[in-house]
């Protein structure tokens, strides 16, 4: 059988705010999908994440490649899932937005949660960014909202947009 989605909001962000909020996430789906074109008012690009307003127990592990360079990293005990996908920050090429796609798995069970995060940033210069995540959070409740964020402040700008999904 093949997977189905089903939209369970749309967020465009008209004038520059500092989050993008889903709440009263309904639990009748198996995962949910979560796609993002962003772009903020910050020079950092890094998209952090957070489930339930938890601020405890998010740990990643990433695999990122710069065009000219691959490398990995990781970080654990987290208040905030801070390597969500990429963000084209204030520095990046004019009217350019980062793809991401964050991937939740059995998000409605009564376990950890994973996340597995697609990110792009798209700029013309050299140091272009393709990142693959494997994230975490420890808190076992059933997710019921989202928050996304630019690491270390700042706005989303306009045009800005997040589609969440419910996937069956």
């Amino acid at each position: 059988m093949a997977l189905q989605l089903f939209k369970i909001a749309d967020v465009a962000v008209q004038t520059p705010q500092a989050t993008i909020d889903f709440t009263s996430i309904p639990q009748g789906y198996t995962d949910l999908l979560l796609v993002t074109s962003l772009r903020s008012d910050n020079t950092n690009s890094d998209l952090t994440l957070k489930v339930n307003s938890v601020i405890t127990g998010y740990s990643w592990r990433q695999v990122y490649g710069t065009g000219s360079t691959v490398a990995s990293d990781t970080l654990s005990s987290q208040s905030t899932l801070n390597r969500a996908g990429r963000v084209n920050g204030s520095g990046t090429t004019s009217n350019t937005f980062c793809s991401n796609q964050i991937y939740i798995p059995n998000y409605a069970g009564s376990t950890a949660k994973s996340f597995s995060i697609d990110g792009l940033y798209e700029d013309n210069a050299t140091a272009n960014r393709m990142t693959l995540i494997a994230g975490l959070s420890a808190d076992t409740s059933a997710i019921s909202s989202i928050t996304l964020a630019i690491d270390g402040g700042g706005n989303f700008v306009a045009n800005s947009t997040a589609t969440l999904y419910g996937v069956l």
